[in-house]
């Protein structure tokens, strides 16, 4: 059964959420309405999510990919194939706000449970679905994964080195996006809920949100009707938006305005390039961007890239040291924000949305079936059960 305790004041306290997806993008939407306090419990199939196997590295046999996507929720073990499987899943659907599912289409039709099937018999269920392309259209009902995406959506050709092959994006990008795209999809139709007393289908597919990511290359083709091209890591539009090397590692420099370009060269020691009429303007700074880039790289040769980013940045102009992802973490920065999250032995990143009265909480790790949990202030609930 579905927990209806509201144990924390969380803006989704009392939101019950039926996550029966896999892998990553409904699982990470399942974990983001959690974090904010919706009751969550996630149904895997007999076997268990796949990610659960997606390593090394493991802890307690289960990969860190499923540790990342799936705490704040319970945990259940269903087969729908079965018809016991399938009769508590209705029974869990009748007491769900919420249901989150990326099954390939046809197959939750196959087993007479799609949101068609079902949309009458439980109208104020919102059902969210995550999908590759969605259901129909000449891509339609066809799986799609990440990477595939990627390609398919113009993400890998503008990614890379000018003169190097397309590459792909070294996180799943596309994925993360579409897994937000549900939980904003969620949460749209919660508020139409409030108005109309209806649920609705919610979609989210990621050759959709592959597209959406494309700002600014779509809107340059859009008129220009020049095809994008890889630039490394300089911004199309914008210069000196780069990294430049110095003496002991790259330093990214994120200059937005003619202000901030000026307020550079003076640090620099070379403020007269701020009224060159090559560099004046960001126009004029983007088309120079070779010749400019060597003065850069010449003048931050011996330059540290931590202090200088720090002495860049309290002088206004944006930049930063590269950084790997022990040193991301690990920065006092990153404490402060709570954005490394601790219980016991697990740890996780913290919710990137900060709301004043209504905060992310974290209750629970993510379990393993049949494990029990404990919440601040509740009883024991017992082990989960399996079927």
């Amino acid at each position: 059964m579905m927990d209806n305790r509201v144990v924390n004041p969380s803006a989704l306290a009392g939101i019950r959420v039926l996550d029966i997806s896999r892998i990553l993008g409904g699982p990470f939407c399942g974990q983001v309405l959690g974090d904010h306090g919706a009751d969550v419990l996630k149904i895997e199939p007999p076997q268990g999510d796949d990610t659960r196997t997606w390593g090394p590295p493991f802890q307690d046999g289960v990969a860190s990919y499923y540790m990342g996507l799936n705490r704040n929720k319970r945990v259940q073990r269903l087969d729908f194939a079965s018809e016991a499987g399938r009769a508590q899943l209705l029974a869990l659907m009748g007491q769900a706000d919420v249901l989150v599912e990326n099954f390939k289409t046809g197959t939750m039709e196959k087993w007479g449970i799609g949101y068609e099937q079902m949309a009458a018999r439980f109208p104020r269920l919102i059902w969210c679905r995550v999908s590759g392309f969605g259901s129909d259209g000449p891509l339609g009902a066809q799986p799609g994964y990440d990477a595939a995406i990627q390609a398919m959506s113009g993400l890998m050709s503008i990614n890379g080195q000018a003169d190097g092959e397309p590459l792909r994006v070294g996180l799943p990008v596309v994925d993360m996006v579409t897994g937000l795209n549900a939980v904003i999809g969620v949460l749209l139709a919660l508020q139409a809920r409030e108005r109309t007393g209806q649920g609705q289908l919610v979609e989210a597919a990621l050759y959709d949100s592959g597209l959406s990511l494309l700002h600014p290359h779509a809107a340059n083709w859009f008129m220009s009707g020049k095809t994008p091209q890889r630039t490394g890591n300089a911004h199309p539009n914008i210069y000196p938006y780069d990294t430049v090397n110095t003496a002991n590692g790259p330093i990214f420099l994120a200059v937005g305005n003619d202000r901030q370009f000026a307020t550079l060269c003076t640090v620099l020691g070379h403020p007269e390039w701020a009224e060159q009429a090559e560099f004046a303007t960001n126009g004029a700074r983007s088309t120079h961007r070779v010749q400019l880039k060597a003065l850069l790289s010449e003048a931050l040769a011996n330059a540290d890239a931590q202090q200088m980013a720090q002495t860049l940045m309290d002088h206004g102009v944006p930049a930063a040291p590269v950084q790997d992802v022990p040193q991301a973490l690990s920065h006092p920065h990153t404490a402060h924000r709570a954005m490394v999250v601790s219980m016991g032995s697990y740890r996780g990143l913290g919710a990137p949305v900060k709301l004043s009265k209504t905060p992310a909480s974290y209750r629970y790790a993510p379990l393993h079936p049949g494990e029990q949990f404990l919440e601040a202030g509740a009883d024991d609930m017992g082990p989960e059960s399996s079927a």
